[in-house]
């Protein structure tokens, strides 16, 4: 049988594989600026192969590609008559990956996200995202998704009126939140105190993702650790933010040489900034001592970092046979029937 969210996380560590966003957009099928999960119409062959990857490296969840793929977002592109088919096909098309598990059948999550168009001042604007997240969720209930993962909320208030409309169709929520450098949210509740509120309106799972690397995130993790007594998530992304650069929004590129179509390395630019894997691995070891139940990465992450994510809590991946080896490289390796000339060439390669 397939064993429910809070089944998992009872029994240890839920390794949950986001970041379709930029890894699609790397392989050629998403526009950056935009960002909308067309994809899922446009080349669904191509999700599912992103779906599958992430789940082989050691995802328990299959995450339908619906971040964006709200109204607001599709009116922007003058898409919305195509709202409703997106949203519905990212999710049929992660339960048929979900189902090829060999082991046990992964999790299917439905996904909301931030609106982008939140304003405390602004009742209107409150019940526009009520309504997004209601239709939204609503297809989700249709398709037979087990949870709910609302994410990269900036304004608390938005991540509590997701988890009431999720609670309205009595599916079990991952809200985490999106921290930017004010470190406190843009209504001015700090993260463990959002978290601690979402909590005790019924999140299965409160915590953060996006915006913030490992080295920027930990901090406030280690404070709702503190705060709230349930499952806590952490899902940050894979580059080297500083305390000078919290998040990836406006990291520099001190040793570009060349002109940057954009003011930032964000979106685009990135690529120097990566934390390697052995980092990110030595995250989640930390993450997990401290008590993160529900660990991931988010945007700019590959499959191949979140395998060495959930090798490092103790997992072992559907694909943990291609996990580096060097033991028979011709100029690194140990074994006895390497020969000896290269060996001896390596310091010098």
């Amino acid at each position: 049988m397939k064993r429910s969210l809070s089944e998992r996380l009872a029994e240890g560590p839920v390794i949950c594989g986001e970041g379709y966003l930029f890894e699609l957009e790397r392989r050629g099928y998403l526009q950056a600026g935009s960002f909308v999960p067309e994809v899922a119409l446009d080349n669904p062959e191509a999700l599912k192969q992103t779906y599958r990857d992430y789940m082989n490296a050691g995802s328990d969840v299959v995450l339908a590609f619906t971040y964006n793929a709200h109204r607001e977002k599709m009116r922007i592109i003058d898409k919305e008559d195509l709202l409703e088919p997106l949203n519905r096909q990212a999710i049929r098309l992660a339960k048929e990956v979900a189902q090829e598990h060999p082991e046990e059948e992964a999790l299917v999550a439905g996904n909301i996200s931030n609106t982008n168009i939140f304003n405390p001042d602004n009742e209107a604007s409150k019940q526009q995202i009520r309504d997004m997240f209601a239709e939204m969720i609503s297809w989700c209930v249709d398709e037979g998704v087990d949870f709910i993962n609302g994410e990269t909320f900036y304004y608390h208030e938005e991540a509590l009126i997701a988890l009431e409309e999720v609670q309205k169709q009595g599916l079990p929520a991952v809200i985490t939140l999106g921290l930017m450098g004010e470190n406190r949210l843009r209504d001015g509740y700090m993260a463990e105190e959002s978290c601690k509120i979402l909590e005790d309106h019924g999140a299965t799972v409160v915590g953060m993702n996006c915006f913030r690397g490992p080295k920027t995130m930990q901090p406030y993790l280690r404070k709702i650790r503190e705060s709230v007594d349930g499952y806590v998530g952490g899902l940050p992304v894979p580059y080297r933010t500083t305390e000078e650069y919290p998040t990836f929004f406006n990291l520099p590129d001190g040793g570009c040489s060349c002109h940057l179509p954009t003011e930032t390395t964000f979106p685009t630019s990135l690529d120097p900034l990566y934390c390697n894997r052995y980092e990110l691995a030595s995250w989640a070891k930390e993450a997990k001592d401290l008590g993160v139940n529900y660990l991931g990465l988010c945007c700019g992450a590959s499959p191949s970092m979140l395998r060495e994510v959930a090798e490092a809590v103790g997992r072992t991946t559907l694909n943990s046979n291609y996990s580096p080896d060097m033991e028979k490289h011709f100029l690194f390796g140990a074994d006895h029937t390497l020969k000896q000339h290269n060996l001896e060439y390596r310091t010098k390669a």
